[in-house]
């Protein structure tokens, strides 16, 4: 089950799933020419998805309170801020999470691989230290998170998801973050798009997880037999 949270650009994403054609994104066996046309996999068939309209300009922690209505039921929910790609296993994350019931929110947390460096330095301008980003124990929220219903007892609405919600998490240690050592990029920029593109059309595609066991798996009669790999 996914829930949306639109704001710009709504209309585009609309359009996209209410014309959605599986044959564009899956493999498929034609017969007989236009006659019959067999998929070989589906991928939305069981997926439900609410469109809510949450605004161009609201912020992730308000899009979160707005929604709240649609996770009726649900002890957990995972959210995220769609502007990045993981080949982290999702199913690790959420077992690991599970078995901490005293937390209530979490997320992933990589270590940036940029060729910046830190600098240390006094307010004359003297440099006491300046060090490689990767050497300095440096973390970022990816934007990965699990929660349990219980974060909005710590939200109000109008308040960024990372400042007000998270300190008083802090304070009650009821926030965990999950170390990611493998892929992850953001796509925050044209340059970012660039780079991403550029791997994608190199066939370096780590966030592609659904089609590893492709890759590693047998494929006989057209069947594909996995190994025990879970994403």
């Amino acid at each position: 089950d996914f829930i949306l949270c639109l704001g710009y650009k709504a209309d585009v994403i609309k359009e996209y799933f209410i014309h959605y054609n599986e044959y564009i994104s899956n493999d498929f066996i034609l017969k007989g020419g236009n006659n019959q046309v067999e998929l070989l996999n589906k991928d939305i068939n069981e997926w439900t998805i609410t469109f809510v309209e949450t605004g161009n300009s609201t912020s992730i922690g308000e899009r979160l309170v707005i929604v709240k209505d649609y996770l009726e039921g649900e002890e957990m929910f995972l959210a995220n801020y769609s502007d990045g790609l993981t080949d982290m296993n999702l199913n690790n994350y959420i077992e690991w999470f599970k078995n901490q019931p005293e937390k209530v929110a979490s997320f992933m947390a990589y270590q940036p691989k940029y060729s910046f460096h830190i600098v240390q330095r006094e307010e004359d301008g003297l440099v006491k230290n300046i060090s490689h980003i990767n050497s300095a124990g440096l973390f970022i929220n990816t934007g990965y998170f699990i929660m349990r219903k219980t974060f909005f007892d710590y939200i109000n609405y109008g308040e960024e998801i990372v400042e007000e919600p998270f300190r008083k998490l802090i304070k009650e240690k009821k926030l965990v973050s999950w170390k990611h050592e493998g892929f992850w990029a953001s796509m925050d920029t044209y340059k970012d798009k660039q780079l991403l593109d550029e791997k994608y059309e190199h066939g370096d595609r780590p966030w592609e997880v659904w089609n590893h066991k492709k890759r590693n798996g047998i494929i006989s009669n057209g069947k594909h037999l996995h190994n025990n790999d879970k994403y």
